[in-house]
Order: structure tokens, then sequence, then C-alpha cells
């Protein structure tokens, strides 16, 4: 029975709660209820009860900052676990912080201690841990350029191991995290330079102004729909369509914000969700949206994109 699953959780874990609904704990605000919700804040209670949930063959979603994240209308038909680690320690050049440290944390830690590498981070919403998940990178820096190693929790063993930067086989917006959905990023250290604070404060300061100018920041959206495209188009006709192309092609990468405004979506709307007028990349909701609005979206780009320029669009955000 299914109150006897909730009953018999309950005894070992009292802040379980059910039918909890799911578009509160995202920046996209969507989403449907978890049929179970627990909050952990350490990470010996977050194996206790992803031990408890396979024991009781409950499905398990490890949900962090909540950003780059798009949930079912439908909700979820199992435990949702909010990540809530937040511990931290500077010494030196070097940082260790908990996955749910926020990325607005960490930039605060760094500029707190007159160090660089993490600057272009400013503004950007989310956890350290859905970060590190998919290699977030904005003004030509990677959140892994100046990581030195993670520690993570495979569920499927319930042990907590450690791996350098190279073994965490960062790719474009990728991880072995984001390919392997039973490794959980616990902490993450990173060796950070010393700089001139006022430098530092300049940059971050810089970066939140851009993009409060160039993201549509007063709607909520789930930041980046799509993946910029690592290729060169060589078609002729294309190029004498699209000149911006020629610089795209020397950069090696094709802004995907760029590919939907060129098909005509820009400010296409589908329900409560919309393309963006500010940056087209973005996928913001107006009021009402539901996944089923993002989704049609999303294949609609996906086809238009492809039609016209023969690429095909990879989803940045991560589909529950």
């Amino acid at each position: 029975m299914k109150d006897d699953i909730y009953n018999n959780l309950k005894l070992d874990l009292p802040e379980l709660k059910e039918g909890v609904l799911l578009k509160d704990y995202t920046t996209f605000k969507i989403g449907g209820l978890a049929k179970y919700f627990f909050i952990a804040h350490s990470k010996e209670i977050l194996i206790k009860v992803i031990k408890l949930a396979k024991t009781n063959k409950i499905p398990i979603f490890v949900l962090g900052g909540g950003s780059n994240l798009l949930i079912s209308d439908k909700g979820f038909k199992g435990l949702v676990i909010k990540l809530k680690v937040k511990s931290y320690k500077v010494n030196k050049n070097k940082i260790v912080v908990d996955a749910g440290v926020g990325l607005s944390k960490l930039v605060n830690l760094v500029l707190e201690n007159s160090l660089t590498g993490m600057d272009w981070a400013a503004g950007i919403p989310g956890s350290t841990c859905g970060a590190i998940y998919g290699n977030a990178q904005a003004f030509g820096e990677k959140i892994s350029d100046n990581l030195m190693e993670v520690e993570y929790l495979d569920v499927k063993s319930l042990k907590i191991k450690k791996v350098s930067k190279k073994q965490c086989k960062f790719t474009l917006k990728n991880s072995i995290f984001k390919k392997n959905k039973n490794l959980i990023v616990l902490s993450a250290t990173f060796d950070l330079k010393k700089g001139n604070i006022n430098e530092i404060r300049k940059n971050v300061l810089e970066h939140i102004n851009y993009r409060k100018k160039n993201h549509p920041i007063n709607f909520p959206s789930a930041g980046s729909v799509f993946v910029n495209t690592e290729t060169k188009i060589t078609n002729k006709k294309l190029l004498a369509k699209f000149p911006e192309l020629k610089y795209f092609n020397s950069k090696g990468v094709i802004p995907s914000g760029y590919l939907i405004e060129k098909v005509g979506l820009s400010g296409k709307q589908i329900g409560g969700a919309k393309f963006s007028d500010v940056h087209a990349n973005f996928i913001v909701n107006t009021g009402n949206a539901k996944a089923q609005d993002v989704l049609k979206l999303i294949k609609l780009a996906k086809k238009k994109v492809k039609k016209i320029f023969n690429i095909n669009l990879e989803t940045e955000i991560q589909i529950l």
C-alpha cells in the first residue's frame, strides 16, 4: 500500500513530506507533484535516505539549485531529494565547497578572498553541483578550469569516492556525472589564484550587468535551452545568406540563440512558454507555462534548425 510505504519511511525520516509541488523548487517555476520529498542537510542523511529508497524500490531524483531543469507537469512518481549540504572551507588559494553551495555564494567567497577564476559565474543561478554536472561556462571560461577534484556518491554502492578533474571527462556542457545518473556530486575543490580585489569586483559587476542587459531575467527560465554547436558550416548558399556564419566558423562555435533567431522563432510563444525576445536560447515562463508548452517549443526549434542549417540542436536543460 502507498500509505504503508510512506508511513514506514516516516518512522526513519520524520521530515519526509508527501505530495510536494516541484515548481516551487525550480527557476523555471514549472513542474508537478513529487510523490515523496526530503531535504538532506548532510552527506550522512543523504546516504541514509537513498538506502531506504532502494530498500523500498522507490525511484529517486537528487535536486540541486533547480536551474537548468524542466520537470514534467505530471511530477515525479518517486522520491525527490533536495540537496542542501552547504558547508565550505577556504585555505589560501584553495576553496572546498559542498554541492549545495550556490554559485552566487562561491563567487562571493572568491571575491572576499581576493581570488580570481570564478568572476564569470556572477549572476548565474543554481548550485555548484549543477554547475559541475553540466560543466557550466560563460565568457570563454568554465567551472572545470580551476577545478582540482570532485567528491561524489555512487548510488549503486553507496560509497563516497573522489575523482580528479581529468577523470571527470569534461566536454562542452558535459561530464561523467551527466552521463552517469548514479553519480551524485557531493563537494568540489577549486585551486584559484590571488588577484586584485578591485579588479575582481569590477569583473563581477560587469558580468552581472551584462546578464541584466542581455538575458531575460524578468521571467522565470531554466537558462540556456540548447548547447552551442561546435561545428563549421561549409554550405556556400548558407554562408552567403547568413554572413555571420563565417565569423562563427572561425571561432568553431555557433551560438544556438543565433540559429533560433534566424529560423524565425525569437518571440515565438506556445501556451505560457516563449522563446525570449532578449536572448533566443532562453525559453521563458510568461506566467502559467506547462512543461508540454516548453517541450513543443524545443521540438519546433530542433525541426526548423535542422531543416534550414542541417544542424542537430542538443538540449542542455535536464528533463525530468
